[in-house]
């Protein structure tokens, strides 16, 4: 019997966590072959080459190389280079990951060319269509033939949408697996003693949405109650390109936060696993510290991974200084609790990924 050719789509940093596991479990079936191809939506050392050095992907067949630009040039620019990708290779399926405008642009290109698709993290809803990322789910989701569903929330969100059962598989979280897979080197590189910290005894933030760090007042709002923080112990901020550029832009400073370039996944993940607590607005780091046992205020008014407060670490926080001063007094005043992680996330999702693949074999047939 032929293979079944899998052309697995990745673009920016969060797909390489959550291809990384697939990947691996489809090269171990001899029922699968697979072609890997990059956009470019995320281009530089550390978001792209760094990450896959890491994670040990496997150097991308193709590269698309459409850098950086607005939602529509880009999303415009992957549609007319991924187009001739597919004509030429004809794959049986296009599997694509997460939620960024690449997981929307190929998705869309090969429903057009009668090409089935396969969404991994289907089914994840913030119900705020002011995100890019909710209306790049939303659209996925509708063109996607098989639809492989990280936490329950996503089985019941698919559901309403009126998507047949028999295109959803509740498969668990890849960014677990990766997690669980590097966990050990994330501790062993000696992030922690390397940045002059101690287990315990820091924070860890992140920003990088639109909401939070385009405007000035709302970048001052959110950082007024962290730089409060910081008086108190370390907050080490790996400042994303599109932040240190409205920081820079709106004179706004940081004193206090350990500000360093964006970090690779292992040095992240071995800060991450030894903070005291994250302050993010990253969907992956609410998931990566409710397995971690590492209390998460989520500087959002919103997410579309509510597994992680009603069964983690997690707390939504919003961006009142307020709620967010009361947050953080919150969890440093509470013991760390490691908790018994959500449905599924063990490690093996992506081997239940590879594992319908093989029994469906192309998904044609479905729609």
């Amino acid at each position: 019997m032929k293979p079944l050719h899998v052309l697995h789509v990745v673009g920016a940093r969060p797909n390489f966590m959550k291809i990384a596991p697939i990947l691996q479990s489809a090269e171990r079936s001899p029922m699968l072959r697979s072609t890997l191809v990059h956009t470019g939506q995320h281009y530089d050392e550390k978001m792209a080459r760094l990450f896959f050095e890491e994670l040990a992907i496997p150097r991308p067949h193709v590269d698309l190389e459409v850098g950086s630009a607005s939602h529509a040039q880009q999303t415009a620019l992957i549609l007319a280079r991924f187009e001739p990708v597919l004509l030429d290779l004809r794959p049986d399926l296009v599997l694509v990951v997460g939620d960024v405008n690449s997981t929307l642009a190929c998705s869309l290109c090969a429903a057009k060319l009668d090409i089935p698709v396969a969404h991994v993290e289907a089914g994840l809803r913030s119900f705020d269509r002011t995100m890019p990322e909710e209306i790049n789910r939303l659209v996925t989701d509708a063109v996607a033939d098989l639809l492989f569903v990280s936490e329950p929330s996503g089985l019941a969100n698919l559901k309403q949408e009126g998507v047949p059962d028999a295109k959803v598989h509740f498969v668990g979280n890849v960014m677990i697996d990766t997690l669980h897979a590097h966990l050990p080197r994330a501790r062993a590189t000696g992030a922690v003693s390397r940045h002059g910290l101690e287990p315990g005894g820091y924070a860890m933030l992140t920003l990088h949405r639109p909401t939070n760090v385009d405007e000035p007042e709302a970048l001052a709002r959110v950082l007024e109650p962290i730089l409060e923080l910081a008086r108190q112990l370390p907050v080490v901020f790996p400042v994303h390109p599109r932040t240190r550029e409205r920081l820079a832009h709106s004179g706004l400073s940081a004193p206090g936060l350990r500000t360093v370039e964006p970090l690779g996944y292992l040095e992240f993940l071995g800060l991450l696993a030894e903070a005291r607590l994250a302050l993010t607005d990253s969907g992956g780091i609410q998931e990566e510290t409710t397995v971690l046992g590492v209390p998460c205020i989520t500087l959002r008014e919103n997410t579309e991974r509510p597994v992680t407060v009603t069964h983690g670490t997690n707390v939504l926080a919003g961006t009142d200084p307020g709620r967010i001063r009361a947050a953080i007094a919150a969890a440093l005043a509470a013991p760390r609790v490691v908790l018994e992680p959500p449905p599924k996330w063990d490690g093996h999702a992506a081997e239940r990924i590879v594992e319908v693949l093989e029994t469906r074999g192309s998904p044609t047939s479905s729609r």
